[in-house]
């Protein structure tokens, strides 16, 4: 599939947004880009991404836009805020929502997207930085697929696979689920490593054995790539893990969803990142 033609635009420079934005700079795209925070443009300078003055400049010019910034309450900021994107979407305009937010968010920027004729596809995305960079981010989409496939040059930049899940919203339904399922098969994972040890089995070396019989998972891998500690894990994800695990806890009350979301915010506590007790998460890291 060729790139050109395709003016992408993206915010929210941090730690996995910078290696997206530089994907598609590589791959050839017009780019723009705009930040909360000047020195995360650092980064492109002398480069030819082109830089624009707010977020609905940017806007003015792209066919694309990526928004990667870390709550709902960061991509209101950016898209409704005083000269954010919605401002300036042009007709036939797709902004895409990398950011981990609440479907309703999405569906909401939908509606008032399409008053300007534009449309609005969620996309959050799993891997981190490293993924980013390797072009092999998990990008799971929702949106009519006539949206979904204008984004697709953009988002095969620095994602593979590019999952199309169903209409807007379901993107962030499935990595909300993704996340409270990891959160909960880590809460497991700990749970048999302190059995074990209350067995006389040290948690290492039953993570080495796990890690290579039946019982082996992502989740037991990143606990014995912590050395073992849920809280050392916690202090890295806790907040973000917690994020979402209380979206989805917003997203299914009422429905039978107990069992995992139970088992996650055992989780969670075991991290040190007791649901609770969280705080809402900072803005984007830019």
């Amino acid at each position: 599939m060729t790139h050109a033609g395709t003016h992408a635009g993206f915010i929210g420079l941090g730690s996995q947004g910078a290696p997206m934005a530089q994907r598609v700079l590589d791959a050839g795209l017009p780019l723009t880009l705009w930040a909360r925070s000047p020195a995360s443009l650092a980064a492109f300078a002398g480069t030819k991404a082109e830089l624009a003055a707010t977020p609905a400049e940017l806007a003015s010019v792209c066919d694309v836009v990526g928004v990667c910034v870390v709550a709902d309450a960061d991509v209101e900021e950016v898209v409704l805020g005083p000269s954010g994107v919605m401002a300036g979407l042009r007709p036939g305009a797709v902004l895409a929502v990398h950011s981990t937010v609440h479907p309703d968010t999405c569906r909401r920027l939908g509606a008032l997207a399409a008053e300007r004729g534009a449309q609005v596809v969620d996309a959050p995305v799993s891997g981190g930085g490293p993924a980013a960079a390797a072009g092999k981010l998990l990008v799971m989409v929702g949106g009519e697929s006539e949206a979904v496939e204008r984004c697709r040059p953009v988002f095969e930049t620095y994602g593979d696979p590019v999952v199309h899940l169903g209409p807007l919203g379901a993107g962030q339904v499935t990595k909300l689920l993704n996340n409270t399922l990891f959160t909960a098969n880590f809460g497991i994972a700990a749970s048999a490593l302190a059995l074990g040890q209350q067995l006389g089995v040290e948690p290492e070396r039953f993570a080495e054995v796990a890690g290579h019989g039946s019982a082996a998972s992502f989740a037991l891998g990143r606990l014995a790539a912590s050395g073992c500690d849920p809280a050392r894990l916690g202090s890295m994800a806790g907040g973000l893990l917690g994020k979402d695990v209380r979206l989805m806890g917003a997203l299914v009350d009422g429905t039978p969803a107990e069992a995992v979301l139970a088992q996650a915010r055992t989780a969670l506590d075991r991290m040190g990142a007791p649901l609770d007790g969280l705080d809402a998460v900072d803005a984007a890291k830019e």
